[in-house]
This record gives structure tokens, C-alpha cells and sequence, in this order.
């Protein structure tokens, strides 16, 4: 099992400015090992190195054979972290996660004592696969690993290791047999990720690889401690008052009872806005993408680059919308036209404008 915490470094320096070019770089390379193993998918990489940076947790939304546990499982390894699976299926319960006491006897003494066995949980990635078809019972049981960063089992809390993600995957078009995920629990994650089809060189580059005898492996490029370094520096990025109230727009836009202006579809659409999480995480995710892109310096256009994926699950639509095929994207892409963007000149917003379309 890697050592999350294992050394060298790849980040040298505490200088904020300097350190931003060294995770770009380690960005690059990570997006190159990644590239050995899964074609394409530039952008999901990009959202699920986002969450991770930003202590976020990311659902993974695709249709079967896209590569979802793949990309996920060779992410962890190239960041050198402990990765652990669970397949999700409708007979797991919560102590095939969490764990679970037995009875252990000392045979010197006949002394019999519990002994807390850990659950896959217990590891810095989790993957939870097709988790919308275990029961909300067992569903339920990821909240507190989630959200507190520990498991309580007989009354005794177990903290996990750091750092800590859940990645999971979800099948958005068989449902058979599934348990759509309840409000609660789709509003711990940071993301909601769409991976779509490959364009044809990509299936023609998977087709040949995966047809052929060769077997490679990413090498790892961030350490955990690289991975605590770069969140801590998520953190420490400054934000303008005019780009946090911006996301503040978006967010509350999309409350039918709140006043300020807002697009007619969220009016016509919306059942529920999202909630107070749904600010944060814009703005994280924002800070998050500025230093990827290596910049110290956050601007309204970050926010608008991960507006998707933060708001597509927070966000519930009414009948009306289900019958006009009104998806959450749509109202999503109507917020980013109609709310505007303060602070910035005319020039800068049709430029942002022109990147988002």
C-alpha cells in the first residue's frame, strides 16, 4: 500500500506565487501518466483533480464502458495514494464499508475482548462503484465518512486516513434496480461529473490499445503530503469581494422565492435552489482551477468554468421541466447568460461569454 505521506516532495517551495507554477507543472505531468492508461477525458481529470484539491468528493455520471472506474482507479495511482473499490450491489450493508467489531480471544488467558476489523473505507480514495444500487440504509452509511472524515462503530469513532475522497459512479440510464441517491447525500459532492462518448480518434486509439498486449502503468507524481500542500495553498488564495458575490448571484438565482433578478426558467422549471454548500464550493472550485491553470488570481470566468458540475445536482426541476425535456444544464447555461458578471467591462464579459459558449 503507497504511503500517503511518503517523501520527496515535488512542491519545494512555501512561496505561494512560485508553488502555483510547480503544481502547473506536476498538473502536466499527472495529465500525462493519466494519458498512458485512459484516452481523452482531459476535462473529467481536470473536475476530479479539482475535488480532490479542494477536499471535495465527486460523482461520476456515465453510461457503461467509458472507462469511469478506470480513469479513477489510475488518478490514485498517480498521486500515490491508498485505493480501495467497493462495488455497490443491493445485499451490502453499512459494516461491509465501515468495518465491524468481532470477538477476539487471548488463548493464554481466555480473556475475550472486541477487536474493531477496518472496512475498505479505510483508505485515501474510495471508490464507490455504481453507488445508486446499494439501499439508502447502506447508502446512508458514507455521510459521516464524508462529511466528518471518521466512522462511529459500537460507539467509537475511527478517524480515516488524510487525505480522504469518495469517487463514485453512477449509471444514468439503467435503472432498474436502483436507489436514486437522496438530497442529503448528493449535496456532499462537490462534483456532479459528465463523461461522455470518445470522438472517434480517441475509440480508435482505445481500440487499439486495449486490443493489444500492452500493459501500461502511471507513475506516480504527487505524494499525499504533495496533495495536502496543494489544498492548503487552494485555501490561501485570495478571492475579490466582486467574484464571491458573482457566485453568490448564481447561487441564489436559482431560489424560486428569493429576490433579485433571475432567469424565467428557473421561475417555470425549478422545484428547489441550491443551498448555502453550493456557494462554497464555487468558489473552491474557482481557486482550484486559477492555480491549474497557474494563476494566484481568481476571476468571475473560473467561477463560470465549474458552474456545471457544482450546480447540475443541487438544483431540482419540477414536472414542467421533465415534460419539456428541460434539463438542470439548460437552467445552468441560462444563469451563465442572464446573471451578470460585476466589475468587469464590457470587453472582458463578452470575452467570457465567447470561452463559455
Amino acid at each position: 500500500m503507497p504511503d500517503p505521506l511518503a517523501s520527496p516532495s515535488v512542491l519545494k517551495t512555501t512561496e505561494p506565487e512560485q508553488a502555483v507554477a510547480e503544481v502547473r507543472e506536476a498538473y502536466h505531468r499527472l495529465r500525462q501518466e493519466v494519458a498512458k492508461v485512459v484516452v481523452g477525458q482531459d476535462e473529467v481529470v481536470e473536475q476530479l483533480l479539482m475535488a480532490m484539491f479542494c477536499r471535495g468528493h465527486a460523482l461520476v455520471v456515465g453510461v457503461p464502458g467509458l472507462a469511469k472506474t478506470l480513469l479513477i482507479s489510475t488518478l490514485a495511482r498517480s498521486v500515490s495514494l491508498s485505493f480501495s473499490r467497493v462495488q455497490f450491489t443491493p445485499d451490502l450493508m453499512p459494516s461491509d464499508i465501515t468495518g465491524t467489531e468481532v470477538i477476539e480471544e487471548d488463548k493464554t488467558t481466555g480473556a475475550r475482548e472486541l477487536r474493531f476489523v477496518k472496512g475498505p473505507i479505510f483508505a485515501n480514495v474510495i471508490l464507490a462503484d455504481e453507488i445508486n444500487r446499494t439501499p439508502p440504509k447502506t447508502q446512508a452509511a458514507l455521510l459521516e465518512a464524508m462529511q466528518e472524515h471518521q466512522v462511529t462503530v459500537g460507539g467509537m469513532q475511527h478517524r480515516l486516513p488524510e487525505p480522504f475522497f469518495v469517487l463514485a459512479t453512477q449509471n444514468p440510464i439503467e435503472q432498474e434496480g436502483t436507489y436514486p441517491l437522496p438530497e442529503a447525500q448528493l449535496d456532499r459532492f462537490m462534483f456532479n461529473i459528465k463523461i461522455s462518448y470518445p470522438s472517434m480518434d480517441e475509440e480508435v486509439e482505445i481500440i487499439r490499445r486495449t486490443t493489444g498486449g500492452s500493459d501500461t502503468r502511471p507513475t506516480a507524481v504527487l505524494t499525499g503530503a504533495d496533495v495536502a500542500r496543494v489544498q492548503e495553498l487552494v485555501r490561501e488564495a485570495p478571492v475579490a469581494d466582486h467574484v464571491i458575490r458573482y457566485a453568490l448571484r448564481l447561487v441564489r438565482a436559482t431560489r424560486i422565492r428569493e429576490e433579485g433578478p433571475k432567469p424565467g426558467m428557473v421561475s417555470e422549471y425549478l422545484a428547489w435552489g441550491a443551498g448555502p454548500r453550493a456557494s462554497q464550493y464555487l468558489v473552491l472550485a474557482a481557486k482550484a482551477k486559477a492555480i491549474l491553470q497557474g494563476s494566484f488570481h481568481v476571476t468571475p470566468e473560473h467561477v463560470r468554468a465549474v458552474a456545471h458540475p457544482v450546480l447540475r445536482h443541487r438544483i431540482l426541476t419540477n414536472f414542467n421541466a421533465e415534460a419539456d425535456g428541460v434539463t438542470t444544464d439548460k437552467i445552468v447555461d441560462a444563469l451563465l447568460k442572464e446573471i451578470p458578471v460585476e466589475g468587469t467591462g464590457g470587453a472582458e464579459k463578452r470575452q467570457m461569454d465567447t470561452v463559455m459558449r
